[in-house]
């Protein structure tokens, strides 16, 4: 069978939209930086929505600051004066608040009014990263990517040689703070020095801490973003990472780099360990052959529900490609195949339809679905679909708790997402 993506007509707008913005993801990517004052120059409402989504999601104090930009402002005023001002006034309302680092990320309106944010740095004396990124543009994913190349490119010093045994891993923006981790751990157990850039696996953990929300908790210091140059191997995981890998290897081309698109299902994960068992010349350790074991064993007890059932996903591309991936390999049919934003991984996808949409365009499919796999706002829709059942994953979730230790990478994830997926569908076939 050959599938292809799909032209679906021009919209002049989104109803019930799975797409967010870029600021969004640029917030979310400080986060993952210890210390880090993630600072939006923005109008108040930017901010304070971003505040409440993640904090809805994660149900964790999130640390944000805006600078104020109001329609006077926008006009009259110069956006260094705005800057500066909001970070004086941030330090002397926190007089012990002292930031590692301050993340500036625009928005549509300092991005039309064009500010020279680059040129802010030079009046700061804290380590100061600035990432360009209107929310006309791109989505949650491209503005988390982009603040990691900003990250490097401005923070990351050039080096000439390596640590053998040094590596960083860049994970897509859909990796929730557990899946960062057990990725870490595997990559530890082969007997690497590990980081990931971001590093939420600390710092949206559900780990309660004193000063939490002021700060960004956790995550990779600023000291050891600086020296990543000094990485034997970098592995970056999702397409939209490519290019940050890419600026990582700039600052030291004797540097390999290793890319998978997602680290869902048999074939990415054998793929995964066996590039760090070439590298290491070693065996993995008997726990990551005993979840590989399992994981075959949950793909035959689940592909009898699962390949008899047609599926509806929506989502950021790189977890798209990762969930479309898994559920195909044990016979799901995937009939819609929506997309926040446009990936080259799109094009990777085997759906029936790969698009790019909204949740309205996701619902002509959902007559014939036995699933559908989308976000939060899509359990509203599916009050009225009795015979379809509905996971959740991607942003927002706000009808479960623990999102940030669902896992589903790897041979350990993988195995957990079949037999939650199998599981719902027996519900909706058995009772009706």
């Amino acid at each position: 069978m050959e599938f292809s993506l799909s032209r679906h007509e021009h919209k002049p707008l989104q109803v019930n939209p799975i797409k967010h913005s870029q600021p969004m993801g640029a917030t979310l990517a400080y986060l993952g930086v210890k210390g880090c004052l993630p600072l939006m120059h923005s109008a108040q409402g930017c901010a304070s929505y971003t505040k409440v989504f993640f904090t809805r999601h994660f149900n964790e104090p999130i640390a944000i600051h805006n600078t104020s930009v109001s329609d006077i402002t926008a006009v009259l005023d110069g956006g260094d004066y705005s800057i500066l001002m909001a970070i004086e006034n941030i330090q002397n309302k926190e007089k012990n608040m002292k930031p590692s680092m301050i993340g500036l990320h625009t928005t549509g309106l300092t991005e039309t009014k064009g500010d020279d944010v680059r040129g802010v740095g030079t009046h700061i004396e804290i380590p100061y990263v600035f990432v360009n990124t209107p929310d006309y543009e791109g989505g949650l994913e491209s503005g988390w990517a982009l603040t990691v190349t900003a990250m490097i490119e401005q923070l990351t010093e050039s080096a000439s040689t390596v640590k053998p045994n040094k590596l960083v891993i860049l994970p897509h923006v859909s990796l929730q703070p557990i899946e960062i981790e057990k990725i870490k751990a595997v990559c530890e157990d082969f007997g690497f020095e590990t980081y990931a850039l971001p590093d939420l696996s600390t710092s949206l953990d559900g780990y309660w801490e004193e000063g939490q929300g002021k700060l960004a908790n956790g995550g990779i210091t600023v000291d050891e973003i600086k020296a990543l140059a000094t990485c034997a191997t970098v592995i970056s995981i999702g397409q939209s990472m490519k290019k940050s890998a890419e600026a990582l290897r700039k600052k030291n081309p004797s540097m390999e780099h290793i890319h998978f698109d997602h680290l869902m299902g048999l074939d990415q994960n054998d793929k995964f360990v066996g590039a760090l068992m070439k590298i290491r010349h070693t065996d993995p350790k008997p726990m990551i052959k005993r979840w590989r074991s399992r994981l075959q064993d949950a793909m035959l007890d689940s592909h009898f529900l699962i390949g008899s059932s047609h599926f509806v996903i929506t989502g950021e591309p790189d977890m798209l490609s990762g969930l479309c991936a898994l559920i195909r390999s044990v016979g799901g049919t995937i009939d819609a195949a929506v997309s926040t934003t446009f990936s080259d991984v799109l094009h990777t996808i085997e759906a029936e339809n790969v698009f790019v949409g909204d949740l309205e365009d996701a619902r002509r499919f959902f007559d014939n679905a036995d699933m559908v796999i989308s976000n939060f706002h899509a359990e509203r829709i599916l009050h009225s679909y009795h015979n379809t059942a509905l996971v959740i994953r991607g942003f927002p979730n706000y009808e479960e708790l623990g999102n940030q230790l669902k896992n589903d990478q790897l041979y350990e994830g993988s195995t957990y997402f079949l037999f939650e997926i199998a599981n719902e569908l027996r519900k909706v076939k058995h009772e009706h």
